[in-house]
């Protein structure tokens, strides 16, 4: 193998110094503008990792975040902008690639510390994807629209409900994985729906938005900011907070994921067939290492295809594997989700997920695991691209 082949890797090579966010906010409830979200989170970040933000040399973010990165620098008194990068993709798809492109950029040599964001005030722009006053429409939402399919539920709701037929997941799977978020928000202040458990005869009892998907198996829709910094790896010793290092992140979906009208080959699925084995491949781990998934929800049906799409069971497997049990920290056999997720602790488009993981690797959680050496985050199920990542302490490398 080549000097160069061997090297093509992010596997150690880079790791998070610091993490911050903002309080979290019900859609439209935020008292400030997005642009100062995502700057108090910035601030947060580097306050975390004990670093002047004026040392910050680039910023990455996805779901085309608003909050520009000239406009950043130049308000966070950044000497030398050298790298800005917007990841495509709607919703939480981009997450985790948001942080592979920065992670990218600093082994390349074009960055040396890289802050990646995701800041959201819907009160300020209106509701993300917001379906009224369009005048037209292109791609799939010109197949969909004139049938009445307007929704982010209506148009998932399918693709979930053909796997439960095929692989006869009972109701009940998802119940356990909205079951355990909010059991875990229960012990996070910063959860939106902290103080606000939920029992089975609750969730059996909420109206329907669109079968399967009652109403706790929907994420939130909320305001708030939330931020990660990277530097290169043999840096990482001089901050303040254990490291959490990036073992391996991928990005993409499989053949013609993106075919409208609803015509991929692989319909029932959450677009990680091909993106989960790159996962792995890099990371040099397999789904029987990871101690801890924060898994994206935009419904939890999706959270179901994209487990089993990473190994953790197979699809005929869904009833046995998704029990509350299961689910919950510190000892369950796979904890989820474990500072309540999109569904209970705040929807930041999946970014909140990955400061979890860090606090996870740190041991700094209020829902800590017993196997924390590598945390798994999964963004984006159903849409495309997707993206994921693993990260892991010190002892893993």
């Amino acid at each position: 193998m080549s000097r160069q082949t061997s090297e093509r890797t992010l596997r150690g090579r880079v790791a998070v110094i610091g993490i911050g966010e903002t309080q979290y906010y019900r859609h439209g409830a935020s008292p400030d503008a997005e642009f100062k979200l995502a700057l108090k989170a910035i601030l947060a970040a580097c306050d975390d990792a004990g670093i002047d933000p004026r040392e910050i040399d680039g910023f990455s973010s996805y779901s085309d975040d608003r909050s520009e990165a000239s406009r950043l620098a130049a308000a966070l008194g950044i000497r030398q902008l050298r790298t800005a990068i917007m990841q495509w993709g709607g919703g939480g798809g981009g997450c985790c690639a948001a942080v592979a492109n920065a992670a990218a950029s600093i082994v390349a040599g074009l960055a040396d510390c890289v802050v990646v964001f995701r800041s959201l005030a819907q009160g300020e722009y209106g509701r993300f994807g917001q379906t009224s006053g369009i005048a037209s429409v292109s791609g799939e939402k010109a197949y969909l629209m004139p049938y009445g399919v307007l929704a982010p539920p209506q148009r998932f709701a399918m693709r979930v409900r053909r796997f439960m037929h095929d692989y006869g997941v009972r109701q009940e799977a998802l119940r356990a994985i909205a079951l355990a978020s909010y059991h875990h928000a229960q012990a996070n202040p910063r959860a939106i729906m902290h103080g606000k458990p939920l029992d089975p005869d609750k969730y059996d009892a909420s109206r329907w938005i669109v079968e399967p998907f009652h109403l706790y198996d929907c994420c939130m829709e909320n305001d708030g900011a939330a931020a990660i910094v990277l530097v290169a790896a043999e840096r990482a010793a001089d901050f303040r907070n254990k490291p959490a290092y990036l073992l391996g992140a991928a990005v993409g979906s499989g053949f013609r994921a993106g075919a409208a009208p609803h015509n991929a080959p692989h319909y029932a699925s959450a677009s990680f067939h091909t993106v989960a084995p790159d996962l792995y491949r890099m990371a040099g781990v397999g789904p029987m290492d990871v101690g801890v998934v924060q898994s994206y929800e935009n419904f939890t049906g999706g959270v179901v295809m994209a487990l089993t799409e990473h190994g953790f069971f197979r699809p005929d497997e869904a009833n046995e594997f998704l029990t509350f049990e299961n689910l919950v920290a510190p000892s369950g056999r796979l904890p989820l989700n474990t500072s309540g997720g999109n569904l209970a602790e705040c929807y930041m488009h999946g970014f909140e997920l990955l400061l979890e993981a860090v606090r996870q690797v740190r041991g700094t959680s209020v829902n800590q695991v017993r196997r924390n050496d590598v945390a798994m985050v999964i963004g984006g199920s159903m849409v495309t691209p997707v993206s994921n990542l693993l990260l892991g302490s010190e002892a893993t490398l």
